[in-house]
Protein backbone atom coordinates (compact mmCIF):
# COMPACT_ATOMS: atom_id res chain seq x y z
CA UNK A 1 0.00 0.00 0.00
CA UNK A 2 1.58 3.28 -1.13
CA UNK A 3 -0.01 5.16 1.81
CA UNK A 4 1.99 3.06 4.29
CA UNK A 5 5.30 3.56 2.52
CA UNK A 6 8.20 5.56 3.95
CA UNK A 7 11.30 6.82 2.17
CA UNK A 8 14.20 8.25 4.18
CA UNK A 9 16.90 10.42 2.61
CA UNK A 10 20.11 10.74 4.61
CA UNK A 11 22.34 13.72 3.82
CA UNK A 12 26.07 13.90 4.49
CA UNK A 13 26.82 15.28 7.93
CA UNK A 14 26.85 19.11 7.80
CA UNK A 15 25.19 19.29 4.36
CA UNK A 16 23.08 22.42 4.88
CA UNK A 17 19.53 21.72 3.75
CA UNK A 18 18.93 25.44 4.01
CA UNK A 19 18.97 28.60 1.92
CA UNK A 20 22.06 29.57 3.95
CA UNK A 21 25.12 28.06 2.25
CA UNK A 22 23.38 25.02 0.74
CA UNK A 23 25.41 22.35 -1.02
CA UNK A 24 24.58 21.13 -4.51
CA UNK A 25 23.02 17.98 -2.99
CA UNK A 26 20.50 20.06 -1.04
CA UNK A 27 19.66 22.27 -4.02
CA UNK A 28 19.06 19.17 -6.14
CA UNK A 29 16.85 17.47 -3.54
CA UNK A 30 14.69 20.46 -2.61
CA UNK A 31 13.48 20.76 -6.21
CA UNK A 32 13.16 17.04 -6.99
CA UNK A 33 11.09 16.09 -3.95
CA UNK A 34 8.26 18.48 -4.88
CA UNK A 35 7.80 16.69 -8.22
CA UNK A 36 7.94 13.11 -6.93
CA UNK A 37 4.77 11.03 -6.82
CA UNK A 38 6.10 9.86 -3.44
CA UNK A 39 6.58 13.40 -2.07
CA UNK A 40 4.17 12.85 0.82
CA UNK A 41 6.11 9.80 2.00
CA UNK A 42 9.63 11.23 2.02
CA UNK A 43 11.59 12.59 4.97
CA UNK A 44 15.04 14.15 4.69
CA UNK A 45 17.48 13.72 7.57
CA UNK A 46 20.57 15.80 8.13
CA UNK A 47 22.40 18.18 10.41
CA UNK A 48 22.56 21.94 10.06
CA UNK A 49 22.86 24.88 12.43
CA UNK A 50 20.83 27.16 10.14
CA UNK A 51 17.18 27.84 10.94
CA UNK A 52 15.72 28.34 7.46
CA UNK A 53 15.13 24.84 6.12
CA UNK A 54 14.21 24.16 2.49
CA UNK A 55 11.31 21.86 3.30
CA UNK A 56 8.86 20.91 6.04
CA UNK A 57 9.71 17.24 5.64
CA UNK A 58 13.28 17.85 6.82
CA UNK A 59 14.27 16.39 10.21
CA UNK A 60 17.38 17.76 11.89
CA UNK A 61 19.53 15.20 13.74
CA UNK A 62 20.59 17.21 16.76
CA UNK A 63 23.07 15.55 19.12
CA UNK A 64 25.73 16.61 21.61
CA UNK A 65 29.14 15.66 20.34
CA UNK A 66 31.17 13.38 22.59
CA UNK A 67 34.86 14.12 22.32
CA UNK A 68 36.10 10.52 22.35
CA UNK A 69 33.50 9.17 19.94
CA UNK A 70 33.37 9.34 16.15
CA UNK A 71 31.09 12.16 14.96
CA UNK A 72 30.01 10.00 12.01
CA UNK A 73 28.92 7.15 14.31
CA UNK A 74 27.06 9.55 16.59
CA UNK A 75 25.30 11.01 13.56
CA UNK A 76 24.30 7.57 12.27
CA UNK A 77 23.15 6.41 15.70
CA UNK A 78 20.92 9.47 15.97
CA UNK A 79 19.49 8.71 12.54
CA UNK A 80 18.77 5.09 13.56
CA UNK A 81 17.05 6.30 16.74
CA UNK A 82 14.89 8.76 14.78
CA UNK A 83 13.79 6.12 12.25
CA UNK A 84 13.50 3.05 14.50
CA UNK A 85 9.69 3.13 14.60
CA UNK A 86 9.12 4.52 11.10
CA UNK A 87 9.18 1.27 9.09
CA UNK A 88 11.46 2.68 6.37
CA UNK A 89 10.94 0.99 2.98
CA UNK A 90 13.77 2.75 1.12
CA UNK A 91 16.84 4.52 2.49
CA UNK A 92 18.65 6.83 0.08
CA UNK A 93 22.16 7.80 1.22
CA UNK A 94 23.79 10.76 -0.49
CA UNK A 95 27.52 10.92 -1.15
CA UNK A 96 28.71 8.88 1.84
CA UNK A 97 29.59 5.29 0.86
CA UNK A 98 31.17 4.76 4.26
CA UNK A 99 27.70 5.00 5.88
CA UNK A 100 26.49 1.94 3.99
CA UNK A 101 28.19 -0.90 5.87
CA UNK A 102 26.96 0.43 9.20
CA UNK A 103 23.37 1.04 8.07
CA UNK A 104 22.92 -2.27 6.23
CA UNK A 105 22.40 -3.86 9.66
CA UNK A 106 19.23 -1.80 10.10
CA UNK A 107 17.75 -1.18 6.63
CA UNK A 108 16.92 -3.55 3.77
CA UNK A 109 16.51 -1.41 0.64
CA UNK A 110 19.41 1.03 0.43
CA UNK A 111 20.25 3.26 -2.54
CA UNK A 112 23.52 5.19 -2.67
CA UNK A 113 23.97 8.46 -4.58
CA UNK A 114 27.39 9.64 -5.77
CA UNK A 115 27.90 13.38 -6.24
CA UNK A 116 31.71 13.14 -6.19
CA UNK A 117 34.49 10.89 -7.44
CA UNK A 118 33.96 7.42 -5.87
CA UNK A 119 37.71 6.75 -5.88
CA UNK A 120 38.28 9.70 -3.54
CA UNK A 121 35.71 8.67 -0.93
CA UNK A 122 36.14 6.44 2.09
CA UNK A 123 34.17 3.28 1.60
CA UNK A 124 34.68 3.04 -2.17
CA UNK A 125 38.38 3.66 -2.78
CA UNK A 126 39.23 -0.03 -3.15
CA UNK A 127 37.88 -2.50 -5.70
CA UNK A 128 36.71 -4.67 -2.79
CA UNK A 129 34.81 -1.68 -1.32
CA UNK A 130 32.97 -1.08 -4.59
CA UNK A 131 32.23 -4.76 -5.09
CA UNK A 132 30.70 -4.85 -1.61
CA UNK A 133 28.53 -1.83 -2.39
CA UNK A 134 27.20 -3.06 -5.72
CA UNK A 135 26.51 -6.51 -4.23
CA UNK A 136 24.55 -5.23 -1.24
CA UNK A 137 22.73 -2.12 -2.49
CA UNK A 138 19.52 -2.01 -4.51
CA UNK A 139 20.81 0.74 -6.81
CA UNK A 140 23.78 3.10 -7.06
CA UNK A 141 23.02 6.48 -8.64
CA UNK A 142 25.70 8.63 -10.30
CA UNK A 143 25.42 12.32 -11.12
CA UNK A 144 27.36 11.81 -14.39
CA UNK A 145 28.68 9.12 -16.70
CA UNK A 146 32.15 10.28 -15.66
CA UNK A 147 31.42 9.47 -11.99
CA UNK A 148 30.04 6.06 -13.00
CA UNK A 149 33.14 5.36 -15.08
CA UNK A 150 35.31 6.15 -12.06
CA UNK A 151 33.31 3.70 -9.93
CA UNK A 152 33.88 0.97 -12.54
CA UNK A 153 37.66 1.53 -12.61
CA UNK A 154 39.31 -1.94 -12.45
CA UNK A 155 35.92 -3.41 -11.51
CA UNK A 156 34.55 -6.27 -13.59
CA UNK A 157 30.83 -6.79 -13.04
CA UNK A 158 28.33 -9.27 -14.47
CA UNK A 159 25.40 -7.73 -16.36
CA UNK A 160 23.05 -8.41 -13.44
CA UNK A 161 25.07 -6.13 -11.15
CA UNK A 162 25.74 -3.52 -13.85
CA UNK A 163 21.98 -2.98 -14.07
CA UNK A 164 22.10 -1.57 -10.54
CA UNK A 165 24.25 1.35 -11.72
CA UNK A 166 22.17 4.30 -12.94
CA UNK A 167 23.07 7.80 -14.09
CA UNK A 168 20.67 10.54 -12.99
CA UNK A 169 22.21 13.93 -13.68
CA UNK A 170 21.58 16.82 -11.36
CA UNK A 171 18.85 19.05 -12.71
CA UNK A 172 17.13 22.41 -12.53
CA UNK A 173 13.91 24.03 -13.72
CA UNK A 174 13.11 25.41 -17.15
CA UNK A 175 11.95 28.98 -17.40
CA UNK A 176 11.42 31.65 -20.05
CA UNK A 177 14.49 33.74 -20.78
CA UNK A 178 14.44 36.81 -23.01
CA UNK A 179 17.79 36.67 -24.80
CA UNK A 180 17.31 40.27 -25.99
CA UNK A 181 17.55 41.45 -22.38
CA UNK A 182 20.97 39.86 -21.83
CA UNK A 183 23.60 42.33 -20.63
CA UNK A 184 27.30 42.61 -21.42
CA UNK A 185 28.23 40.48 -18.43
CA UNK A 186 30.77 37.67 -18.14
CA UNK A 187 30.23 35.68 -14.97
CA UNK A 188 32.17 33.41 -12.66
CA UNK A 189 30.15 31.70 -9.91
CA UNK A 190 31.58 29.40 -7.26
CA UNK A 191 34.48 29.05 -4.86
CA UNK A 192 37.16 31.62 -5.61
CA UNK A 193 40.11 29.24 -5.63
CA UNK A 194 42.65 27.68 -7.97
CA UNK A 195 40.79 24.33 -8.12
CA UNK A 196 37.88 26.15 -9.72
CA UNK A 197 40.26 28.06 -12.00
CA UNK A 198 39.42 31.44 -10.53
CA UNK A 199 43.00 32.66 -10.93
CA UNK A 200 42.86 31.79 -14.66
CA UNK A 201 39.54 33.61 -14.97
CA UNK A 202 41.02 36.69 -13.26
CA UNK A 203 44.06 36.76 -15.54
CA UNK A 204 41.97 36.41 -18.70
CA UNK A 205 39.38 38.98 -17.64
CA UNK A 206 41.97 41.67 -16.89
CA UNK A 207 42.83 41.65 -20.59
CA UNK A 208 39.22 41.26 -21.77
CA UNK A 209 38.01 44.28 -19.78
CA UNK A 210 40.81 46.46 -21.18
CA UNK A 211 40.02 45.41 -24.75
CA UNK A 212 36.22 45.62 -24.29
CA UNK A 213 35.57 48.37 -21.71
CA UNK A 214 31.80 48.23 -22.24
CA UNK A 215 31.74 44.69 -20.76
CA UNK A 216 31.70 43.73 -17.08
CA UNK A 217 32.98 40.71 -15.16
CA UNK A 218 30.65 39.80 -12.29
CA UNK A 219 31.90 37.26 -9.73
CA UNK A 220 29.68 35.52 -7.18
CA UNK A 221 31.26 33.42 -4.46
CA UNK A 222 33.80 33.48 -1.67
CA UNK A 223 36.78 31.55 -0.36
CA UNK A 224 38.34 31.75 3.07
CA UNK A 225 41.41 29.67 2.26
CA UNK A 226 42.75 31.63 -0.70
CA UNK A 227 43.03 35.32 -1.50
CA UNK A 228 42.93 35.87 -5.26
CA UNK A 229 41.86 39.50 -5.55
CA UNK A 230 41.44 41.23 -8.90
CA UNK A 231 41.25 45.01 -8.75
CA UNK A 232 40.07 46.55 -11.97
CA UNK A 233 37.32 48.77 -13.28
CA UNK A 234 34.26 46.75 -14.35
CA UNK A 235 35.43 43.73 -12.34
CA UNK A 236 32.68 43.33 -9.74
CA UNK A 237 32.91 40.91 -6.81
CA UNK A 238 29.51 40.36 -5.18
CA UNK A 239 30.54 37.70 -2.63
CA UNK A 240 28.14 34.98 -1.50
CA UNK A 241 24.58 35.16 -2.83
CA UNK A 242 21.61 32.89 -2.25
CA UNK A 243 20.67 30.36 -4.90
CA UNK A 244 17.48 32.16 -5.92
CA UNK A 245 19.46 35.34 -6.59
CA UNK A 246 21.96 33.43 -8.75
CA UNK A 247 19.24 31.82 -10.88
CA UNK A 248 17.67 35.23 -11.61
CA UNK A 249 21.06 36.81 -12.20
CA UNK A 250 21.98 34.21 -14.83
CA UNK A 251 19.06 35.36 -16.99
CA UNK A 252 21.00 38.59 -17.59
CA UNK A 253 24.40 37.01 -18.21
CA UNK A 254 25.72 36.74 -21.76
CA UNK A 255 28.78 34.57 -21.09
CA UNK A 256 29.28 32.21 -18.16
CA UNK A 257 32.75 30.76 -17.54
CA UNK A 258 33.46 27.51 -15.66
CA UNK A 259 37.24 27.03 -15.94
CA UNK A 260 37.76 24.26 -13.37
CA UNK A 261 41.20 22.71 -12.96
CA UNK A 262 39.94 19.79 -10.90
CA UNK A 263 37.89 16.93 -12.31
CA UNK A 264 34.36 18.22 -11.75
CA UNK A 265 32.08 15.25 -11.04
CA UNK A 266 29.33 17.18 -12.80
CA UNK A 267 29.21 20.99 -12.53
CA UNK A 268 26.03 22.54 -11.20
CA UNK A 269 26.77 26.14 -12.23
CA UNK A 270 27.32 25.02 -15.83
CA UNK A 271 23.94 23.25 -15.70
CA UNK A 272 22.15 26.31 -14.32
CA UNK A 273 23.81 28.69 -16.79
CA UNK A 274 22.67 26.42 -19.66
CA UNK A 275 19.10 26.53 -18.37
CA UNK A 276 19.22 30.35 -18.38
CA UNK A 277 20.50 30.66 -21.95
CA UNK A 278 24.10 31.66 -21.28
CA UNK A 279 26.92 31.17 -23.75
CA UNK A 280 29.12 28.67 -21.88
CA UNK A 281 32.90 28.47 -21.79
CA UNK A 282 34.09 25.46 -19.80
CA UNK A 283 37.20 23.37 -19.22
CA UNK A 284 37.40 19.77 -20.37
CA UNK A 285 37.37 18.31 -16.85
CA UNK A 286 35.43 15.41 -15.37
CA UNK A 287 31.70 15.49 -16.07
CA UNK A 288 31.51 19.18 -16.99
CA UNK A 289 30.61 18.44 -20.62
CA UNK A 290 27.57 16.49 -19.40
CA UNK A 291 26.30 19.53 -17.48
CA UNK A 292 25.93 21.74 -20.56
CA UNK A 293 23.88 21.49 -23.72
CA UNK A 294 26.11 23.67 -25.91
CA UNK A 295 29.23 25.75 -25.38
CA UNK A 296 32.93 26.18 -26.03
CA UNK A 297 35.09 23.51 -24.36
CA UNK A 298 38.72 24.46 -23.69
CA UNK A 299 40.84 21.33 -24.00
CA UNK A 300 44.08 22.91 -22.76
CA UNK A 301 43.18 25.22 -19.90
CA UNK A 302 45.20 28.39 -19.45
CA UNK A 303 44.47 32.13 -19.32
CA UNK A 304 45.45 32.67 -22.98
CA UNK A 305 43.08 30.01 -24.29
CA UNK A 306 40.31 31.27 -22.01
CA UNK A 307 40.90 34.84 -23.20
CA UNK A 308 40.71 33.70 -26.84
CA UNK A 309 37.48 31.76 -26.25
CA UNK A 310 35.75 34.75 -24.60
CA UNK A 311 37.12 37.10 -27.29
CA UNK A 312 35.74 34.82 -30.01
CA UNK A 313 32.24 35.00 -28.52
CA UNK A 314 32.28 38.77 -27.93
CA UNK A 315 33.48 39.51 -31.45
CA UNK A 316 30.96 37.16 -33.05
CA UNK A 317 27.42 38.15 -31.95
CA UNK A 318 25.91 35.50 -34.26
CA UNK A 319 27.92 32.78 -32.48
CA UNK A 320 26.94 34.20 -29.09
CA UNK A 321 23.22 34.13 -29.90
CA UNK A 322 23.50 30.63 -31.37
CA UNK A 323 25.19 29.30 -28.23
CA UNK A 324 22.53 30.97 -26.08
CA UNK A 325 19.59 29.71 -28.16
CA UNK A 326 21.02 26.20 -28.30
CA UNK A 327 21.57 26.20 -24.53
CA UNK A 328 17.89 26.98 -24.01
CA UNK A 329 16.34 24.90 -26.78
CA UNK A 330 18.41 21.77 -26.16
CA UNK A 331 18.13 21.81 -22.38
CA UNK A 332 16.81 18.46 -21.12
CA UNK A 333 18.24 18.08 -17.60
CA UNK A 334 15.03 19.24 -15.98
CA UNK A 335 13.78 18.54 -12.47
CA UNK A 336 10.76 16.83 -13.99
CA UNK A 337 12.91 14.33 -15.89
CA UNK A 338 15.13 13.62 -12.88
CA UNK A 339 12.12 13.12 -10.58
CA UNK A 340 10.63 10.68 -13.09
CA UNK A 341 13.84 8.60 -13.19
CA UNK A 342 14.10 8.56 -9.39
CA UNK A 343 10.47 7.49 -9.00
CA UNK A 344 11.04 4.80 -11.60
CA UNK A 345 13.72 2.99 -9.57
CA UNK A 346 11.70 3.50 -6.37
CA UNK A 347 8.74 1.82 -8.05
CA UNK A 348 10.97 -1.09 -9.07
CA UNK A 349 12.01 -1.59 -5.45
CA UNK A 350 8.46 -1.25 -4.14
CA UNK A 351 6.86 -3.09 -7.10
CA UNK A 352 4.42 -0.23 -7.73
Amino acid sequence: NIKQMKIAILLPYKENFSSEYPGSVSIFLKDIIKLSKYKNFVNIYGYTKFKNKFSKNYINLNFKKKILFSTTKQYLLKFIQKTSNKNIHILEIHNRPRYVKYLLKYFNNIVLYYHNDPLNQKGSEKVSDRMYLVSNLKFIIFNSNWTKKRFLYNLKLPLKLKKKLLVIHQSTDRTKVNLKKKKKIISFIGKLNTSKGYDIFGDALKKILIKYPDWKAVVIGDEQRENLNVRQKNYILLGFKKHKYIMNFLKNVNICVVPSRWEEPFGRIALEASSRGCALVISNKGGLREAITNGIVIKKLNSTNLYNAIKKIIENPILMKKLQRDSLNNFTLTNKNAAFKIDNYRSQILKF
